[in-house]
């Protein structure tokens, strides 16, 4: 007895590619069927409704509202000089590690924790001490410094 030429996995797989190829045909003719390359720009366009949402219907003339070119605001608000003016803020220990050398102040006018090293302190300080200080940005943040206790 002769062996086929051809084993199931062969046949198997021939079809598969065959099947493959068929579907991709199809595709690519439903494709040409639905190409929509002559639509006009009047097809083509979207415009955004009074609510932020695209819609294909132009918007009503009579909902047009005004506004300023100043009132425009790109990018981040420029930073005000309020913190420029006072630089000294008030606020109370909330823990100090006097072992390690640090802790952290919570600001009364912002309720912020701001992280305090034993080198920015000129009096001694403990946990709950009302203090003045001011504020410096460190590498990982703001940092308070030249911490003085209030009496």
């Amino acid at each position: 007895m002769a062996k086929s030429q051809g084993n199931f996995n062969k046949k198997e797989s021939e079809k598969k590619k065959q099947q493959k190829q068929k579907e991709k045909q199809e595709k690519r003719e439903e494709r040409q069927a639905n190409n929509k390359k002559g639509k006009s720009l009047e097809d083509m366009m979207a415009y955004i409704d009074e609510d932020g949402n695209i819609t294909s219907t132009p918007p009503d003339p009579s909902k047009k509202k005004e506004v300023n070119l100043e009132d425009i605001q790109i990018g981040v608000a420029r930073q005000t000089d309020d913190d420029e003016q006072d630089p000294i803020h008030t606020g109370v220990v909330t823990f100090f590690n006097e072992s390690k050398g640090y802790g952290f102040i919570k600001d009364q006018k912002t309720q912020e924790s701001i992280f305090v090293h034993v080198n920015g302190l000129l009096d001694r300080v403990k946990e709950h001490s009302k203090v003045t200080f001011e504020v410096e940005m460190g590498h990982k943040g703001p940092n308070a410094v030249r911490v003085k206790l209030v009496k």
